[in-house]
């Protein structure tokens, strides 16, 4: 997305930047929200099966499957389609259109391409509360969070800028990668922790 919507192409297509990001941004609230509004019936269906030490258990289990997977351990990997969003789309609607339809595709979590046991994490955990308004309030924020990283692209008003955001990004990557590897880890100790003192 931070190649697709920037000031500068945006400018290019006769769109207005903050009415596709806004858009964008709705898109991936909306479509989170949703997807924790299904797993939230999923875990409403399941949770009597369920202790409170029985999800932190199914939780930290799934915490460690997702850190070896992310450290691709036995060269297994994260579980994913292999899709992007269709970038004709750039070409044949309006900015808005766009704006909201590659961020429902984004913000329903599993749409796209998963690079990080997190997103797989964050629906599991929302399923494991066992309420449907915790459920939605997780994709809700798990939403939010994956569309505002377009703001990144704030300041990209021409190609070379275009260019050095994409140099930060590649020069950043292995430090996000270690900051999802970490955050899997915490939430694995965590769960373990929470069942050690339940």
């Amino acid at each position: 997305m931070l190649s697709s919507i920037h000031p500068f192409g945006e400018r290019s297509r006769d769109s207005t930047w903050w009415v596709t990001v806004g858009a964008y941004l709705a898109g991936t609230t909306v479509a989170g929200a949703l997807s924790g509004l299904a797993v939230g019936l999923l875990g409403i269906a399941i949770d009597p099966l369920f202790s409170a030490s029985a999800a932190l258990a199914v939780l930290g289990v799934a915490a460690v499957a997702g850190l070896a997977a992310d450290l691709h351990v036995g060269g297994v990997g994260i579980p994913t389609l292999h899709r992007q969003v269709n970038e004709d789309w750039l070409t044949t609607y309006r900015g808005w259109v766009y704006g909201l339809g590659f961020g429902f595709q984004l913000g329903l979590g599993f749409a796209t391409i998963v690079t990080t046991s997190t997103v797989w994490l964050a629906f599991l955990a929302a399923a494991l509360t066992g309420s449907l308004a915790w459920a939605v309030a997780i994709g809700s924020l798990f939403g939010f969070a994956r569309g505002v990283l377009i703001f990144a692209t704030i300041n990209v008003q021409t190609p070379a800028a275009l260019r050095q955001l994409f140099r930060t990004i590649e020069a950043t990557g292995p430090q996000v990668h270690r900051g999802a590897i970490i955050t899997v880890a915490l939430a694995a100790g965590t769960a373990g922790l929470g069942l050690l003192l339940s």
